[in-house]
């Protein structure tokens, strides 16, 4: 899988690091990004999807209510996020590949809330990577790579490649926070 270590490090690096990517690559890399999310939670039971773990550094500030910004987040949770932003980035990479001037966001989050079972989270990973994979489906022959737009103040402007790899960056920033999720679930649990 690829690493995003040095665009983290230095988000200047990215214009560099896209430059000679292909749809075939961002499609393998949107594979083995969910096939790793269904990877780390394949042990999983239904039980450690809604499990609340201890976070004690949980902020959101983005929450939907004052009560939310300070939980820690649930197994369901994380994935409906993390395919939300990655389905977000995704849409917007389609519309800077065809030309679209951007517009502003194109979200929308399943409600973590009534996500209760592993087979739902699997289930919205696989929908998430075929929406994904679709999306790139939707770049003209000739991608408009020079049009680009402001995601983030302090970070270089984003074409279409870019736009589309954000989304698989923060995939991988949540990668931790499964795996630590789903640590704590099982123990509490007495899984091994």
């Amino acid at each position: 899988m690829l690493s995003f270590d040095d665009v983290d490090r230095n988000p200047q690096a990215l214009e560099e690091f896209t430059r000679t990517l292909t749809l075939n690559d961002l499609r393998r890399m949107t594979n083995e990004t969910i096939d790793e999310m269904l990877r780390r939670a394949s042990k999983c039971q239904d039980a450690d999807v809604v499990f609340q773990p201890s976070d004690p550094e949980a902020h959101d500030t983005y929450a939907a209510t004052p009560e939310e910004v300070s939980i820690a987040w649930t197994l369901g949770h994380v994935i409906v996020h993390t395919t939300a932003s990655s389905e977000e980035s995704a849409a917007l990479a389609a519309e800077h590949a065809r030309g679209v001037r951007h517009h502003g966001r194109s979200r929308y989050e399943v409600p973590w809330q009534g996500v209760a079972t592993i087979q739902e989270c699997r289930v919205r990973l696989e929908e998430s990577r075929r929406m994904r994979l679709a999306s790139l489906d939707m770049w003209p022959d000739e991608p408009h790579r020079e049009n680009v737009s402001t995601f983030i103040p302090e970070w270089p402007k984003l074409n279409a490649v870019s736009r589309f790899l954000v989304g698989l960056m923060h995939d991988q920033e949540h990668f931790g926070q499964i795996a630590d999720i789903v640590s704590q679930a099982r123990r509490a649990r007495g899984a091994a």
